[in-house]
């Protein structure tokens, strides 16, 4: 059977990380033409995007402080439904104030993969849900389904214009339709946590333990490892895809739905680079395979803007997305394989709030960038940035191996 090496709940955390990532996925390619449209200016477009991060990054750390306390299902259901608010709150209002209040509270991600508070607690559970020797492929397969998931989100942002050329839709009420769909997957979301057993909290093990944050190994790896993810992470947010689909729809005047085609065949190579990293990381490790492939996925990402054609533009960015990825579930599964399991939601919530605060600055200051210097400039900004993370990755954690590497 498929998956037979993973339990029920590790099945339906898959289910609702593809449930999430369809939506961040059509949602990524249109939210920044949609504020574009209703009159926001470059500047205006980059404060939604970090105030959608900041948002993340606050119920980040409420979920890390207090999930094992309350329940992570329950934890989980409520972000939910917060995120099902949001969408309808984007479906039904153009009121400037509570377009920012919608972003901070409903996790609307514009990277087009996973940023938001679901993350540690589904990745301190996924664990749970496999055997030791299984926990990189459990990763590979949950980046897999959130990929493959916003992928064909990103094709199915065209509906908008299916709207407007076969149904009389307006410009602004396709858009509104998309906002009520994100709501629909938020609730298919929630309903499905409802479903996931008890075996999903902390082990008993575990949980009655005097209750410490981490040890203090496990705090320094953890406090460099934030450090660097959040360069990382700052870097990325020059590059959201929300806003690679801006530059594309601002210097080529291409179409949104050739930009969801687009993002879909970057989808499905990154998917596949996914299961290429797990066979490279059983070679030569999680930590090499991590920086072994980012360096050069940079590298591609400046030469897109270089390109003097679509084409050409389009081919670097392509191949960029084919290796681009592949640091994503090897990462993940290092940062969870070299803590013990009752530090695994703390450190996945520590290093999920260093991405989210650091990525909630570099919209804001993209957007600047786009309209002082010029549209091109947050590529380079952004690949120079995520060289400098590799090289330190690289040398301060080379040593540090996960058991199957020992």
């Amino acid at each position: 059977m498929v998956l037979d090496w993973m339990t029920r709940d590790g099945k339906l955390l898959l289910a609702t990380r593809g449930v999430r990532s369809f939506g961040y996925g059509f949602l990524s390619v249109i939210l920044a033409i949609y504020l574009h449209l209703i009159g926001f200016s470059n500047i205006l477009i980059g404060a939604v995007l970090s105030a959608t991060l900041l948002g993340s990054a606050a119920f980040t750390i409420f979920a890390s402080a207090y999930a094992d306390r309350i329940g992570r299902r329950r934890m989980l259901l409520l972000l939910a439904l917060l995120m099902a608010i949001s969408g309808i709150a984007f479906a039904a209002t153009e009121n400037r104030i509570a377009l920012f209040v919608a972003a901070i509270i409903g996790t609307l991600s514009p990277t087009g993969a996973e940023i938001g508070s679901f993350l540690p607690m589904e990745q301190a559970i996924l664990p749970q849900t496999v055997t030791e020797e299984k926990r990189n492929s459990a990763f590979a397969a949950y980046n897999t389904v959130g990929t493959l998931a916003s992928a064909a989100g990103t094709l199915f942002s065209g509906l908008a214009a299916v709207l407007q050329n076969y149904f009389g839709f307006g410009d602004l009420e396709s858009y509104h339709a998309l906002f009520l769909v994100y709501s629909a997957l938020a609730l298919t979301a929630a309903a499905l946590y409802m479903v996931v057993s008890s075996k999903a909290e902390l082990q008993k093990e575990y949980s009655e333990r005097p209750r410490k944050r981490l040890s203090p190994q496990s705090r320094t790896i953890i406090a460099k490892l934030s450090a660097l993810f959040g360069v990382d992470a700052f870097a990325g947010g020059f590059v959201l895809q929300t806003l690679i689909s801006f530059w594309f729809f601002t210097r080529y005047g291409v179409s949104e739905g050739t930009l969801s085609v687009i993002f879909f065949i970057a989808g499905i190579l990154s998917t596949i680079s996914f299961y290429v990293a797990v066979r490279l990381a059983r070679r030569i490790g999680l930590i090499r395979t991590m920086v072994f492939t980012h360096i050069p996925s940079n590298i591609l990402l400046m030469l897109v803007p270089v390109a003097n054609t679509f084409v050409l533009s389009l081919t670097f960015y392509l191949a960029r997305q084919s290796i681009s990825q592949m640091d994503v579930p090897t990462r993940q599964s290092y940062t969870m394989a070299v803590v013990s399991p009752e530090e695994r939601i703390p450190a996945a919530g520590i290093t999920s709030i260093s991405r989210n605060l650091a990525q909630a600055t570099s919209p804001s200051l993209s957007g600047y960038a786009m309209q002082a210097i010029s549209m091109s400039s947050p590529f380079f900004i952004a690949g120079s940035l995520k060289i400098v993370y590799d090289v330190g990755v690289y040398f301060n954690f080379r040593k540090i191996k996960p058991p199957e590497e020992k």
